[in-house]
């Protein structure tokens, strides 16, 4: 009896840390892909708690051959972008405002802090995030920090579960620049930007 409430429990355990694969069309994808003029570059986004500060979500936006988003174990969608795992193809900068909006309300800020890479480190990690997987809950900055690893420029950052302990590493890298986005929208009201924006914070 005991051996089969333990059983019971693993599958349970199992259960809620499942991954969700999702696989969109080559037909979606290819309709979706953005190429975005700026130079290939590398974006960790951070979601910290305005209540103590702590790390709820980390995501990946990679400018390669085409602008991709790795979301890993997100919640964030729009319906008219493609998703393969927990990789969101067609990130335009109106995608981007609504990525950012969705995370940033009166409870949580966003961090966003960029480096500038070469063709061949952003083609690299871009790849790489397309042939992770799906993630399972609660481990975002984990699959980030497997993607990163043994990337030429990247070999500093810790493997970590910790969203803010990863940004406070990332923040180390040379060149690395970074902003604070905040917004005073309450929480039933965050992700509401779905059609059109004149939103200044991201260009």
């Amino acid at each position: 009896m005991v051996r089969l409430l333990f059983a019971l429990l693993a599958m349970l355990t199992l259960a809620a840390c499942g991954a969700e694969p999702k696989w969109a069309t080559d037909e979606a994808v290819a309709q979706a892909r953005y190429v975005h003029n700026g130079p290939p570059s590398i974006t960790l986004f951070t979601v910290l708690s305005t209540r103590d500060g702590s790390g709820a979500h980390s995501g990946l936006l990679i400018n390669a051959s085409e602008r991709i988003m790795f979301d890993p174990a997100g919640t964030w969608y729009h319906p008219n972008l493609p998703e393969r795992n927990d990789v969101h193809y067609g990130m335009t900068p109106k995608m981007l405002t609504f990525y950012i909006d969705y995370h940033a309300r009166e409870t949580f800020d966003v961090v966003e802090q960029t480096i500038l890479v070469s063709p061949g480190v952003a083609e690299l990690v871009a790849q790489r995030a397309k042939a992770y997987g799906a993630v399972p809950k609660a481990q975002c900055a984990k699959s980030i920090s497997a993607i990163l690893s043994e990337v030429p420029g990247f070999e500093s950052l810790p493997s970590t579960w910790y969203p803010a302990k990863y940004m406070e590493a990332f923040a180390k890298l040379p060149g690395v620049t970074s902003r604070k986005i905040t917004d005073s929208d309450a929480d039933d009201n965050h992700g509401v930007l779905l059609v059109q924006t004149t939103d200044p914070r991201v260009q």
